[in-house]
C-alpha cells in the first residue's frame, strides 16, 4: 500500500516537472521567433505567435475558433458578463466566432505573456469525430458557453512545442504541420472543453445549428436582419434560437450583431484611418448619431475619441 501512494507521488513529481520543462521550452520557442514584436503571422497555417511586455486594458476584438495556449503571463477574456482566466496552467479554447473583449494582467520585460494561436478548422475537427477510433467526450452541457478553459496537459503542450518548433525547420511545414495539429485537436476533443466543440461540428446537434446561424449573422451583420430570418438558416423556432444563441454566445442574435458592427467599425478606424461617419455607413448604421450612442456605451467614448486614445495608448 505504502509502495503504491510512494509510486503515485513520484509519477505526479515526474510530470510536474515536464510540465515545467515544456512551458519553459516553448515559452522560449515563442520569444526566440516573435523577437520584439507583439504579434506574427508564422508558415504554419493558421498559428501566430503574441507577445506583450506590459498590462493592457481591455481591448475589444472578435475570437475565432481557436485555441490559444499561454506558457508564460496571464489573460483575460470577457463574453458579455462572464470572464475566463487563463495562464500557463490552462488554454482557451473558442468554438465559434464571437466579439469579446481581451486583456493582458499579468506581462513585464522581464517576463512578458507570450502565447501561441491556433486558428481550428471545423472540417478537421469533423474529419476525427468520423474516426471509429476516437474516443466519445462527454456530452457538452447545453448551457456552457462556446468558449472555456481546461487544464494544459503535457500531451498537449508537447504537441504545441513541435508545431512551433517546426519554424526551426521550414521544409518540415507542408508535411508535419498538419499531422501536429490533428495531434492538438485530438487532445482538445478529449479534454473537458472537447464537447462543445464536438458537438458544434456535429452535424444535426443544436449547437452545430446555432453555430450556422452564427456564421451566417458574421458574413451578414452589415445589412438589416430580422431574428425570423437567422432562425431560418438555423432551422429552428425563433425561441429556440434564441435560447441557445444565448447559451453558445452570452447574447441575442441582434446583441451579436451589433457587437459585431461596433468592432468592425472600430477596427476600420484604427487601422485603415477611415472616419466615424464612413465607418458607421460601411458596418450598416443609417444614423450617425445612433452609431455614437451605441459605440459611446459600449467603449466608454464617442468614435473619433476613443480611436485618439487607443492610437496613443499603442505609440506610447
Amino acid at each position: 500500500m505504502l509502495g503504491d501512494v510512494d509510486g503515485d507521488f513520484n509519477t505526479l513529481k515526474l510530470q510536474a516537472e515536464r510540465l515545467t520543462e515544456l512551458r519553459s521550452e516553448l515559452a522560449r520557442r515563442i520569444a526566440c521567433f516573435v523577437g520584439t514584436a507583439e504579434r506574427l503571422a508564422t508558415p504554419v497555417p493558421r498559428l501566430s505567435l503574441h507577445r506583450r511586455t506590459e498590462p493592457t486594458v481591455p481591448c475589444p476584438v472578435t475570437y475565432e475558433p481557436s485555441v490559444i495556449v499561454i506558457p508564460q503571463g496571464r489573460k483575460q477574456v470577457d463574453l458579455g458578463t462572464k470572464s475566463f482566466f487563463y495562464d500557463a496552467t490552462r488554454y482557451l479554447l473558442t468554438s465559434v466566432d464571437l466579439p469579446i473583449a481581451s486583456r493582458v494582467l499579468e506581462a513585464s520585460e522581464q517576463t512578458p505573456c507570450l502565447a501561441m494561436m491556433l486558428k481550428l478548422e471545423i472540417s478537421t475537427v469533423r474529419e476525427l469525430l468520423g474516426r471509429e477510433d476516437i474516443p466519445m467526450a462527454t456530452a457538452a452541457h447545453a448551457d456552457r458557453p462556446a468558449m472555456g478553459t481546461a487544464e494544459t496537459t503535457v500531451v498537449l503542450l508537447d504537441a504545441c512545442c513541435r508545431l512551433v518548433g517546426l519554424l526551426e525547420t521550414p521544409r518540415d511545414i507542408p508535411f508535419l504541420s498538419a499531422l501536429i495539429e490533428r495531434e492538438i485537436v485530438y487532445r482538445v476533443l478529449q479534454g473537458p472543453e472537447g464537447a462543445r466543440l464536438r458537438a458544434i461540428a456535429t452535424l444535426g446537434d443544436q449547437s452545430h445549428r446555432t453555430a450556422r446561424a452564427i456564421a451566417w449573422l458574421r458574413e451578414n451583420f452589415a445589412r438589416p436582419v430580422k431574428v425570423e430570418e437567422v432562425a431560418e438558416v438555423a432551422g429552428m423556432g425563433v425561441s429556440t434560437l434564441h435560447h441557445h444563441f444565448r447559451a453558445l454566445t452570452s447574447m441575442s442574435p441582434l446583441q451579436y450583431q451589433k457587437q459585431m458592427r461596433l468592432h468592425t467599425a472600430r477596427a476600420r478606424m484604427l487601422v485603415d484611418g477611415i472616419d466615424a461617419a464612413g465607418a458607421a455607413f460601411e458596418v450598416g448604421y443609417e444614423s450617425a448619431s445612433q452609431f455614437n450612442r451605441e459605440y459611446s456605451r459600449m467603449f466608454g467614448q464617442p468614435p473619433m475619441r476613443d480611436v485618439r486614445l487607443a492610437r496613443g495608448s499603442a505609440e506610447a
